[in-house]
Order: C-alpha cells, then structure tokens, then sequence
C-alpha cells in the first residue's frame, strides 16, 4: 500500500479566481489525485497524491493543458525563458501592431484615415490578429476541447463575428484590448500579491554558525536544531531560539507588528526575521524555516484564500452563471436586431473576471497587511465574520491580565486540618511548599506564581510521585506520600472524600477571608491534602493597562454582548466585570465555556471568543471566530484559534473589528460596481451605442476600478 504525499507545485500565468478553478479542475481530474487547492496569490497548488499513480509530469501537463505553466526545476529554466520570450514577442507585436492599427481606426471613425484603411489588405489584418491574440486565442481552444467557457470565449467570438462581417480593424482593437484587459487583470492580482511576497522577503536566506571554535556563514537550509547561531548589530535573526550569550535590542516588528525594540540577554526567546541591534548575541536554534513562527506566519497568510468567504463564494458562483446569460443576450440582441457589430459588441464588453476578482483582491490585500502589523487571519471567511460579530467573549488570566499574577496571602486552616501543622514553626511556608511541589510541572500563570512564592521564601520544592492537570481546574499530585490538591473551589470540592463534607475547603474556618480576598478582585487558591482542608492561597493579577479604552471602544463597534469567562470565583469576576462595565460568569470549567459559545450560536448570535490559546483552545476553536492573544512563539495558539494577535495588546482587538469592517465595505462595494459597470455596458452595446471598438477598451476599465479600490486596505493605518 503505498503512502500518499503532499506537495506543492508553483504555477505561473494564473492572474484571476476563474484561473484557479481551470487548473484546480484540471489537476483533479487526474487519477490518484486525493486532493488540489490552488492559490492565487501565492501561485501553487497543495497537491495531495498517490506517487504510484501520479508524477510530476503527468500534474505539469494537466496544467499545461487548462493553458498555463509550471517552473519547478533548474533543468526546465531554459525552457521557461525560451517560453516567455517568446509570449513577450508575440504580446509586444500585438501590441504594437494594435496600437498602430488603433490609431487608424480612431482616425477613420473621425474620417480621417479612410483612405488607408481601405488600403490595407483584409488578410493583412486577420494576420494582424492572429498574431496579436495568438495567447488568448489558444486558452480559448484549450478550454473548449475541455467542454469549458472562459470570459475570453466570448469575446473572441465578438472578434471573429467583426472578421466575417469585413471588420478586420474592429477585430484588431478587440484584441488589443484583450491583451491591455489581461495586463490590467495581472497588475491587479500582482498587486494584492505584493503584500504577501514582502512578508516572504523578510525570511533570512542565511546563518552565521559557530563551529569548531570559528564563525561560518552557511545558507539557512543548513541550520539544525540546536546549533548554535552568531547574531551581529544590524542582523535578522535568522531562526527561532534561546539567546545563551550576549546583549542586545531587538526589533520584533516583523512578527509582533510592535515597532519599539526590545531588549533581550541569556534565555530570552528570539523569534526568526527579527533584527537585533545595539549588541551581538549567540542564539541556540530551536526551529529553522518553516517551522519557525515566521515561517508558519509565511504559509499562514499564503494559503488563507482557501478559507473563502461566504461573500466570495456568491460572486464566483454568479461568475460562472453570468457568461451563459451574456450569450443569452447577445443572441436576443441578434434575433432583435440583426445587428452583428451590436452583437460582438455585447460579447465583448462582458467581464466575467471582475466579478470573480472583487472579492479575494480585497481579502488578500487586508491579509497581507494585517500580517505586517501583528494580525494572523487565517482567511477572508473570518474577515466577513469578524465583520458580523455582536457577541465578544473574553477569558480572564492571562488575556484581560497580564497573565503574571503574585501571591500576596497564605492562609493555613486555623485547626490545623490537613496540613497537620503541629510542631511547625512555619505553617504558611509548609503549605507553600506543599503547594509549590504539586505545581512543578505545570504551565499556568497561578503555577508559576505560587512557585515564585516557594522561591522568595527559599524553600526547597520536592519531586512529586505523580502529577496531573486538569485544565480550568486545578493541579492533583503524590508529594511526599501524600495527596495534595490545589485549585478551585469548585473543583476541590467534588474531589472531596465521602462523609468528609465538614472538612471540605467549603465549610474550612476561613469564610470570611476568603470573602475579604475575593472582593479585593484576588483569585484563592484551595489547598487539600489527603482530602483535608489544608489552608488558602490568594494571587492578584494586574489588569492591562490598555483594556478599559479597547472594550470602550468595542463597544462603540456595536457589539452588543460582551462577556467576561472565567474559572475565578464570583467576587473576583464581579470585581473585574464592573471595572470594565461588562457582564461575566465565575466559576467555569473548559467545557462550560463551549457550551455558553454554543448557546449564543444556537440564539443565532456571531460569537468572537479572545482567549490565550492554550487554556482556552476548545472555546476558540468552537467560537465563529476565535482570537488567540500574544501568539508569537505559542504553536497551540496559532493552530486552535483562527485569528492570531501577535502580540499581548488589547488595541489589536478594536483593531480587529474595524479591518473587517473596513475590508467587507470594500468587497460590498467592488461588487456592486461591477455589477452597475457590466449591466451598463451590456445594455448600452445591445442597443446600438457601444461599437466593439469601445465595448473593447471599456471591459478592461473595472479591473482597474476594483484595484483602485481594494488598494485602500494595503494602506489603511493603525487608528492609535
């Protein structure tokens, strides 16, 4: 049984969505083929395939085949050339015999040039556009020994309907325009391109290694884990990895969008694309090209039209529809009529492809720009989503945070409980150590500060016999023979022993500290050993500074709903909420938190969860739309939510919103100039007062429109 593979094959000559349904169509028909995604702005395609039945070259001539072309190896380079010099040739003739021929035709139709149009031989300008259209006209006979129909279908039966009736100059122009309409359609998508190649220059192409005591300079691809990495002053920090020497500032705006450097030393991490500045650094690698946070940033943003929006998927199915009702009309324009040139004319003013380009140029534009500033959107259907939000969930520690809590009391059971604190001269350090013990090997932000704690007092933690965490929950773990448990309320009270309810942490002596800590907006910590009441642990967490102006301004978005999530007990989530003037619910675990964003989902609600992409990954993957905050270096967070927030800033949020808003508008309104612009055009050539001539300078016009206008979102600006 052989083993299926994935690879990626690039693809040059796709400038349009109707493009990538040719070749997408094409590469599936082969046999052995699982699965094909071709994308237009990174022009490849995902290919997964059974290599015992599918090579490369039976893929490149199914590409080849639907009218493009691959460039993959070194050996194919000369033929590659040869291949665009030759379509260079062609289209440079075409464009200069047209615009000759043009400049004839303007003049003939002003009665200027009519004796030298009559002069020149009809053969002499069907060469002319054979010639001039040898491109377009091929694509067109490809498709159609495939059963298919391309927007150039039509337009090159207009050309052909203007040669039978002896328009050979009308023809020409028609041409003409078709090769500027193609040009217009590749500077568009080679522009939302632009974004996403910039991103990918970023990439460092090679490392300075230090092997055998010197200092070497190899190319990235020869970098390994755990080798280590010289970075001087005024370098990209060419992987992902731990500074084990040296000082220095460094530049994360590749990666955080955050343009204030940073300063890092010995176990600070380094993120891949980064400069540092101000010092040099040794770096042990960690992850090299694609696997480090910029190389999966890279790939992110490469394959995120295949999350296509709703809106998107509309306008393609409408341009598949829409060239069957152009030739409806054009027929009826020639039973009506009986005009021919008004029936080319309504052939070839019809542009399919500006239907199909209105949305993705405006998706990928707003993409590859948020990339820029710190904001991973895995695809324009989380864009149109993000745009019709009115529910905001937020967990707690961490996100509304900092995430660095400290703890400020330790409290023992007054009558000793399980602790049995007889003969010790230190309680409170007895229970931080017991404590400290069961949360060494966990990972949560209270974890590390009830550490922290154990280490001021200097105490010295033990190994424990067993661990377990349970996520929302709290930590379960054998220290010393003995059961401790730390955590909430809630979930130490169901571990509580049977019959044991009247030592339960619950009815434990210290009711009314605990009410005193929890009103404080503090987060206690129950301890338990053996099943036994042991005593109180209370952390307090900083607030973020920049979180009261961002729900503010949340808020004046119109999001109706916002909700603070937490495991926290109720004073402290109530201590919270009413700082930040928002509703909340305590005491949650995990799988609450899922069926509260279901809930609102069943309501018919548009629910965005912001969580930080490790405890919360469950919620973030139910939600519409889940945003991860401070991604950068966190794989969990990358893959389970479908917005990243680079960077630990709640203004990204706020920000958020408005560029889906923003991109939606744009998309809303290309599609309805598109719409306005061909139902013009196509009724004006059916009644007589477009000639082919101007119905063929006038199809190329709304690509320009639509870049024109997508083009706002590659420069939208940061509103703080």
């Amino acid at each position: 049984m052989s083993q299926h593979k994935t690879i990626e094959v690039p693809i040059q000559g796709m400038d349009c969505a109707d493009c990538t349904r040719h070749v997408q169509k094409a590469i599936a028909e082969i046999p052995g083929i699982d699965s094909v995604e071709v994308f237009l702005t990174t022009e490849k395609a995902v290919v997964r395939h059974d290599p015992e039945r599918v090579n490369l070259d039976s893929i490149r001539k199914a590409v080849e085949g639907a009218g493009y072309s691959l460039a993959i190896e070194e050996s194919q380079q000369s033929r590659a050339d040869w291949s665009g010099f030759t379509r260079s040739v062609l289209t440079l003739m075409g464009v200069v015999f047209g615009a000759v021929i043009f400049i004839v035709v303007v003049g003939e139709w002003l009665g200027l040039f009519e004796a030298i149009t009559e002069q020149v031989p009809w053969p002499v300008g069907l060469l002319i556009v054979l010639i001039g259209g040898y491109p377009v006209f091929r694509n067109v006979i490809r498709a159609s020994l495939r059963g298919e129909v391309i927007s150039h279908t039509l337009m090159t039966v207009g050309v052909i309907a203007a040669l039978a009736v002896g328009e050979w100059a009308t023809a020409v122009v028609v041409v003409f325009f078709m090769r500027v309409g193609d040009y217009a359609e590749n500077f568009t998508t080679e522009r939302a391109r632009r974004a996403v190649k910039d991103l990918s220059a970023l990439a460092p192409r090679t490392a300075r290694l230090e092997r055998n005591g010197q200092e070497i300079e190899v190319p990235i691809q020869e970098v390994s884990p755990g080798d280590i990495v010289v970075v001087r002053p005024g370098e990209k920090i060419p992987v992902d990895g731990e500074v084990i020497g040296g000082q220095a500032t460094v530049n994360q705006a590749t990666i955080t969008g955050e343009s204030m450097p940073v300063e890092v030393g010995p176990g600070a991490k380094l993120f891949a694309a980064t400069l540092a500045s101000l010092g040099s650094l040794r770096v042990r690698t960690l992850h090299v090209g694609p696997d480090t946070t910029f190389g999966k940033v890279i790939k992110l943003v490469e394959e995120a039209e295949a999350n296509r929006a709703d809106v998107q998927r509309i306008a393609d199915k409408f341009s598949a529809y829409y060239l069957p009702v152009v030739a409806g009309v054009a027929a009826l324009t020639y039973l009506l009529r009986r005009d021919p040139l008004a029936t080319a004319a309504v052939l070839v003013v019809a542009c399919s492809c500006s239907f199909a380009l209105a949305t993705p140029i405006a998706m990928l534009a707003s993409i590859g720009a948020g990339a820029k500033r710190g904001l991973m959107i895995k695809g324009g259907k989380y864009l149109e989503l993000l745009s019709q939000a009115d529910v905001l969930l937020i967990d707690k520690t961490g996100t509304l945070t900092l995430g660095k809590p400290r703890i400020t009391d330790v409290l023992v059971d007054g009558a000793g409980g399980g602790l049995g604190t007889a003969g010790s001269s230190d309680p409170e350090g007895l229970l931080l150590k017991y404590a400290a013990s069961a949360e060494r090997f966990s990972e949560h932000p209270l974890a590390e500060a009830v550490r922290s704690a154990a280490r001021q007092r200097a105490l010295v933690l033990e190994e424990p016999d067993s661990f377990e965490a349970v996520p929302g929950a709290g930590v379960r773990a054998v220290v010393q023979g003995r059961l401790v448990e730390v955590g909430s309320r809630r979930w130490v009270a169901a571990g509580a022993p049977a019959g044991n309810t009247g030592n339960h942490p619950s009815a434990m002596p210290l009711t009314e500290s605990v009410t005193r800590l929890e009103s404080q907006g503090k987060t206690v910590l129950y301890v338990s050993l053996d099943g036994k009441p042991a005593g109180l642990l209370a952390a307090a967490d900083t607030l973020r500074a920049e979180v009261p102006e961002a729900v503010t301004e949340v808020k004046a978005l119109g999001i109706r709903h916002i909700e603070l999530l937490t495991g926290d007990n109720e004073s402290t989530a109530l201590a919270l909420a009413s700082q930040l003037g928002i509703r909340y619910r305590a005491n949650l675990l995990p799988e609450d938190k899922i069926q509260i964003v279901k809930q609102y989902q069943q309501e018919g609600h548009t629910v965005v969860m912001v969580g930080d992409g490790v405890n919360d990954a469950p919620a973030l993957a139910q939600a519409d739309v889940g945003v991860a905050m401070g991604a950068a270096g966190s794989d969990v967070a990358i893959e389970a939510a479908h917005v990243s927030l680079m960077r630990e800033d709640w203004r990204l949020v706020p920000e958020l919103l408005r560029i889906s808003r923003r991109t939606l508008g744009v998309v809303k309104m290309n599609i309805a100039f598109t719409a306005v612009y061909n139902f013009l055009g196509l009724s004006l050539a059916a009644l007589g007062f477009l000639p082919p001539i101007l119905a063929a300078a006038a199809q190329s016009l709304p690509d320009l429109g639509i870049l024109a206008n997508s083009s706002r979102l590659l420069r939208q600006k940061s509103d703080r």
